[in-house]
């Protein structure tokens, strides 16, 4: 497995730009507040990360019929997330050809057209442009039919099962972002045979607070034990012990960050622990056997005896941890972010096996669980509390410190899960891409 080398071990120089200072000499990372307040910097993000990077739209399963489909907001452009009259998935700008009008007004459902409400212009969702009222009145040309069809995106791109799309039509291809972070998503992806599905539902909610902040929460295992106190309390109490000791921070290209522990997590059903009951333990027993039998003993451990919290750049997290599910992030303002989160299971599971997992999984990270709602609070706490040094020009005042593990990092040794040379990882890249540093 290729890593990004250690910063400090390749010997990189300390830099300073407007908004990073990396000092290796001194073991200090600092990112200035204002990447958090400032709505120019927002509009700059729009512009050269959301319009040009890969971005998670969701996964195939979610339109699992023809003609079903999703109507999702992504990189602040309405898009229509389909599967054809042909099994086929695409996705289209969600704005009619003829005058920009939403096309597909309703979330979800199933079409085999798309009717504008404003002039009644059709279109199959094959793309075609099928039906014009007072067609004598356009030119009889087949050119002008069949320039006026569905836009699709300019890229669009599946990773087993997960779909992503550009609206760059000149970006590099999809496993080129995913990198390393490509072999974490099939970690998931193979723990059934028959591959995942989306559980049916979606939780939607807003966040007053900046998109990074999420990702920085999601690769902060320094957090855990303090901010999620009630749930730590609670698997206390079934007999299970917490601990870091083990968990690794990893740091990929392109932004892509792993949390690796080992632990409580679900891999292959719930893996056994005191909590889940002794049915459980059978029925993972079986699953990890016939898991080794499938993809070989080596990535069968690798699967079955970690957990994972995984990061793609810029607005996917995907965890393997108290069951499966995905996060897609959505920035609407530099103060406000929609978060959507699916649960993910293996296809045909056994019904006790699917129930169980759904329970847990909202315990843990549903509206109502014992982790989300702690998160949401810290998101919501640091954006209030960046107005607080807004514009004090004393040195470090409007500065966030990520400096955790740089000490370890500069010896050679593995960042802990408890680290932050994840959120190092991401911070750098997201620099490269909107305020380039000077050395």
């Amino acid at each position: 497995m290729s890593v990004l080398t250690s910063p400090a071990a390749a010997g990189m120089a300390s830099s300073a730009g407007r908004f990073v200072i990396e000092d290796w000499d001194n073991r200090v990372f600092r990112v200035n507040r204002e990447a958090f307040r400032s709505e120019e910097v927002f509009q700059r993000e729009r512009q050269r990360i959301w319009d040009h990077s890969w971005l998670y739209l969701g996964h195939e399963s979610e339109v699992p019929k023809p003609n079903d489909f999703k109507a999702r907001n992504l990189g602040g452009r309405p898009l229509i997330f389909t599967r054809d009259s042909l099994g086929r998935v695409r996705v289209y700008l969600n704005a009619c050809p003829h005058r920009g009008t939403i096309l597909c007004r309703e979330t979800e459902g199933s079409a085999r057209v798309y009717q504008c409400f404003y002039h009644a212009w059709t279109f199959a969702n094959t793309g075609e442009l099928v039906g014009i009222p007072d067609e004598a009145a356009y030119p009889p040309e087949r050119s002008f039919v069949e320039n006026n069809g569905l836009r699709s995106v300019p890229r669009m791109e599946n990773h087993r099962g997960f779909v992503f799309i550009s609206f760059d039509p000149h970006v590099g291809s999809l496993s080129d972002h995913l990198a390393e972070a490509a072999d974490y998503i099939d970690l998931m992806a193979d723990h059934a045979q028959g591959g995942l599905e989306v559980v049916p539902g979606t939780h939607l909610y807003g966040i007053r607070g900046n998109w990074k902040l999420a990702v920085e929460n999601a690769m902060d295992g320094y957090h855990f034990s303090p901010t999620h106190v009630t749930f730590v309390e609670y698997l206390k109490s079934t007999g299970y012990v917490t601990s870091d000791e083990g968990g690794r921070a990893i740091a990929f290209r392109n932004g892509h960050s792993v949390l690796l522990f080992s632990g409580h997590g679900g891999r292959v059903g719930m893996q056994w622990e005191p909590r889940f009951g002794a049915e459980e333990r059978v029925r993972t027993e079986a699953n990890v056997k016939a898991l080794a039998g499938r993809v070989g003993d080596a990535r069968a451990k690798r699967i079955s005896g970690t957990s994972r919290i995984l990061f793609v750049f810029p607005n996917l997290i995907l965890f393997d941890i108290e069951g499966l599910a995905a996060r897609q992030l959505e920035p609407t303002a530099a103060g406000y972010t929609e978060v959507r989160a699916w649960e993910l299971a293996p296809v045909g599971e056994d019904p006790a096996a699917r129930a169980l997992r759904i329970r847990v999984l909202g315990s843990f990270i549903g509206p109502g669980g014992l982790a989300t709602p702690d998160d949401v609070e810290a998101y919501e706490c640091i954006q209030r509390g960046v107005l607080a040094t807004a514009g004090d020009s004393r040195p470090y005042v409007d500065w966030s410190d990520i400096s955790r593990g740089m000490e370890r990092e500069s010896k050679g040794e593995p960042a802990r899960s408890i680290d932050e040379a994840g959120l190092r990882s991401f911070w750098r890249h997201w620099n490269s891409i909107v305020e380039p540093v000077s050395r």
